[in-house]
């Protein structure tokens, strides 16, 4: 069988045949300038990349994507021959935003005494929502092969933002800064990565996604831990700041190693490819994302308030974040399952234990059942978060991912937004968190159902790897 029909055949779903050999014939073209000019030290691996629409599925670049180290055979080749980890920016965005029960615990109880929680978690559910939403236009810009500019402000404005939270003393000061400035820095750089890691595996990209979300767990395990151990020696304003160093050193080490792999490519269809929704494990997909985020994100934002509740030290409560965190670093289990079982098979299983977790959190009446309930949904959260862009990827051709993508992440954003309000919404109005566990591990189930009826459509059968 000839190179372009296996490629034509890798690649179903959304757009015609005469399509796809246009952009494999451009891709040719381009690969004998890119493989050969710009991967000069692939010359030693063994899995060489012969063109871009075959990922290399390992190697010395492909594993340096997802890992944080450097292989520069010259200083006259550092620009060129040096990748970025993938898990820095994970480190820095989304683990940085998974931290936000900290914040949430620590305005309630000093600096927006007069605030009630569910306004305040306005904070936190924006950064959710707009990690998400410039989805749609990064992810399409990055398809055209606009990345390394709009990473590279949003970085500075990231850090920006980060020491300006230090200065504020009103609820409207902390949403600009951190609601919408953070949140929308996290949200450019975070989705064009999750694309990049792809382009460099296929067969093993669960692993590769798993390793890169490494960098997230870890991110929202020294976030918190800082913060408990700082904030009594120099105070709030302080170890915010050394959040903005660690995180402009971090991110400075990202711009100058990010790479990647494929040419751009402008594929039809625009900024919204409508199409897209044609397919309609697609559309169920996309669905099931905003329902599960209405519910996923609600344990871990009200935590720590929750431990103080029941009597855990306000001290203390921080630490129980971070053990929630850290046990989502074990998510690399996750990309070895989905490689043998398929993406939405793992998922599927491991977000329902998130969902049953979230709806039994509430009714831990002491410290060490809170952190057994906290240890199992952490561990289990690490599933949806690290796999839910494979099945994405392979829902169409690999030269349209990054807007594919991308519309997923802007149309979830909307489950980010509203839930962690709506989650504090209904804490306020009982006087406790039961019926809030009730309503987001419901949510969290309810979309797991759906996301076997996405595997059905895709698949046209019941059981089957996917």
């Amino acid at each position: 069988m000839s190179e372009k029909s296996l490629s034509i055949e890798a690649l179903p779903g959304i757009d015609s045949a005469s399509e796809i050999s246009h952009v494999l014939s451009y891709d040719r073209q381009k690969a004998s300038l890119t493989v050969d000019q710009k991967i000069p030290d692939e010359q030693a691996s063994q899995k060489h990349v012969t063109h871009p629409g075959e990922a290399p599925d390992g190697g010395l670049r492909a594993w340096l994507v997802v890992f944080a180290r450097v292989h520069v055979p010259s200083i006259e080749q550092l620009l060129t021959s040096s990748d970025c980890s993938a898990a820095l920016v994970m480190f820095s965005t989304i683990g940085f935003l998974l931290s936000w029960g900290i914040f949430q615990a620590y305005y309630e109880e000093h600096l927006l005494l007069h605030t009630s929680p569910s306004t305040i978690a306005w904070i936190g559910s924006t950064q959710y929502a707009l990690a998400c939403l410039p989805s749609l236009a990064t992810g399409r810009m990055f398809d055209l092969g606009y990345f390394k500019i709009p990473f590279f402000a949003a970085s500075s404005v990231l850090v920006a933002c980060t020491f300006l939270t230090a200065e504020c003393t009103q609820f409207w000061q902390f949403f600009l800064t951190q609601g919408v400035g953070v949140g929308m820095c996290c949200g450019i750089m975070f989705s064009p990565v999750v694309v990049i890691v792809s382009h460099w595996f296929s067969k093993r990209r669960g692993l590769a996604l798993s390793l890169t979300t490494v960098g997230t767990a870890l991110g929202s395990i020294v976030f918190p831990v800082v913060a408990q151990n700082l904030i009594p020696l120099i105070g709030f304003k302080w170890t915010v700041r050394v959040f903005g160093f660690i995180l402009m050193a971090t991110l400075g080490a990202a711009n100058i190693l990010l790479k990647r792999r494929l040419p751009p490519v402008n594929v039809r269809g625009g900024l919204f490819n409508l199409k897209a929704f044609h397919n309609k494990a697609y559309t169920t997909y996309c669905i099931s994302g905003i329902i599960i985020l209405l519910g996923l994100y609600t344990e871990l934002t009200y935590l720590s308030v929750s431990a103080v509740a029941i009597g855990v030290s306000e001290d203390f409560s921080f630490y129980i974040l971070a053990i929630a965190n850290a046990a989502s670093a074990l998510r690399v289990t996750f990309g070895l399952m989905s490689d043998k079982i398929g993406a939405i098979n793992t998922m599927a299983v491991l977000t329902a234990i998130t969902g049953i977790a979230t709806t039994v959190w509430p009714f831990a009446k002491n410290e060490s059942q809170l952190i057994a309930i906290a240890a199992i949904y952490g561990f289990s959260l690490g599933a949806y978060v690290s796999l839910y862009s494979a099945p994405l990827v392979a829902m169409g051709q690999m030269e349209d991912a990054g807007r594919r993508v991308g519309m997923f992440m802007s149309l979830v954003a909307f489950g980010g937004v509203a839930g962690p309000p709506i989650s504090g919404a209904i804490s306020t109005a009982t006087g406790g968190f039961i019926a809030t566990g009730y309503y987001s591990g419901g949510c969290i189930i309810f979309g797991v159902a759906l996301l076997l009826v996405a595997r059905y459509l895709h698949l046209g059968r019941l059981w089957g790897k996917f």
